[in-house]
């Protein structure tokens, strides 16, 4: 990507499936930025203390330091004119302030990446997602490997004592790989889903 053609201000979206790097992309993008001397804020929602309470923490044990916020809006209290670039993981778990938010700060010069899951366990739109996936100057679509069958997994599976979940279950329920696998669109299984 040519960053430096454009003016500075923008919104990046890291998205995907469960297992497909998205934590460790957004991670690695902020040590190199780090390294360029960018002054970096990190951000996570307060819901998602799998692997630690104050950093943000890719399955594969990368971790940075992060700032815990509760509502979307609280991130802006955090951000002044000292900070280059803001970065926030797990961005679906936030509320529809989010987009708002991203847009404010991306209007006002700041780099915006975020990273998230696209789809949720029933493999349909995750909350925001899809408003700042269009919303965002650029998009990076991960993919992990299917458990079953090994193609590209674009999915995640939910897995309820070592059973596919029902579409009728909370959309909403933080875990690791002790209830989530990632699917490809053949393998992935949602028990009781509507069909046409």
């Amino acid at each position: 990507m040519m960053y430096h053609q454009y003016k500075a201000g923008w919104l990046e979206v890291i998205s995907g499936c469960m297992f497909a790097g998205k934590t460790e992309e957004l991670i690695r993008r902020i040590n190199v930025l780090r390294f360029a001397k960018k002054n970096i804020v990190v951000f996570k929602p307060a819901i998602d203390n799998r692997y630690s309470n104050t950093k943000v923490v890719s399955h594969g044990g990368s971790s940075v330091d992060s700032l815990v916020v509760s509502k979307a809006r609280d991130i802006l209290d955090y951000v002044d004119d000292s900070v280059d670039v803001v970065a926030i993981d797990e961005v679906q778990f936030f509320d529809s302030e989010i987009v708002a938010v991203c847009d404010q700060l991306a209007g006002s010069g700041k780099r915006v990446m975020v990273a998230g899951l696209d789809m949720d366990f029933r493999g349909e739109p995750f909350n925001v997602m899809p408003v700042l996936i269009t919303c965002a100057e650029f998009v990076t679509k991960l993919t992990a490997v299917c458990t079953t069958c090994g193609a590209p997994a674009t999915r995640t599976q939910r897995l309820v004592n070592g059973v596919e979940a029902s579409y009728h279950d909370p959309i909403i329920l933080v875990g690791a790989s002790e209830s989530y696998e990632a699917r490809c669109r053949h393998c992935h299984i949602v028990k009781d889903k509507p069909t046409l």
